[in-house]
């Protein structure tokens, strides 16, 4: 299906620009939001004939928009979830849960600006893209720990889940040394046996030896 573009729409065009998109698309996004229009002759001549006022209300909208950005730009939010040992989350952090924490903080914005390719499944610092405007997009930090106190490791900068690794393979490391010292423990008298086992053969055949020649 044909559309004219209403607003900037990301990876299809600017304001104006008649662009074929699938119809699902369009059916389902595009036309009931009003970020487009049919392509037909009519809709054409209607947009033409509104185009400056179009452009103007989009000019406004974007400057409130990058004056809300300031608000928002480079803010951190911190949502404490239940987590498996491995860091994955009983559950997700939604678009949802994210508006509310930025509401929190006293920045304002909807879920529909919220751009989540996929919902957070593990603790750690995510970057998230809020699109105030089609033009104006700023990025927040969202630090999803267990506990206020790994979150604050994590603000710093701190891999939690790389620092419980190496705690908990540091034990296994340490008994798998004592292991190996033990066995080498329990093989020494063997070999010192073998050894002495050698050397007493070698004494028996040099005395055997004058024997067998007299």
């Amino acid at each position: 299906m044909e559309v004219i573009l209403l607003e900037r729409v990301e990876k299809l065009g600017a304001i104006g620009d008649v662009v074929t998109v699938k119809n699902g698309f369009a059916r389902n996004y595009l036309l009931p939001n009003k970020k487009a229009l049919r392509a037909n002759e009519s809709n054409k001549k209607l947009f033409e004939a509104n185009r400056a006022k179009i452009e103007a209300d989009n000019a406004d909208k974007r400057a409130e928009a990058e004056t809300a950005s300031k608000t928002v730009d480079g803010k951190s939010v911190q949502l404490i979830r239940q987590a498996s040992n491995v860091g994955h989350l009983y559950g997700s952090v939604s678009a949802r849960d994210i508006v509310e924490a930025l509401e929190a903080e006293g920045a304002k914005v909807t879920k529909s600006q919220v751009v989540l390719d996929r919902p957070i499944k593990a603790i750690g610092l995510h970057e998230v893209r809020v699109a105030l405007h089609p033009e104006v997009s700023v990025t927040v930090k969202v630090n999803v720990a267990r506990s206020p106190e790994e979150a604050d490791l994590q603000a710093q900068g701190i891999d939690v889940m790389q620092q419980m690794f190496e705690e908990n393979s540091a034990p296994l490391t340490e008994d798998l040394v004592a292991e190996e010292g033990a066995e080498e423990a329990e093989s020494a008298p063997e070999a010192a046996t073998e050894e002495t086992s050698a050397v007493a053969a070698e004494e028996t055949s040099a005395d055997e030896a004058p024997a067998d020649e007299a």
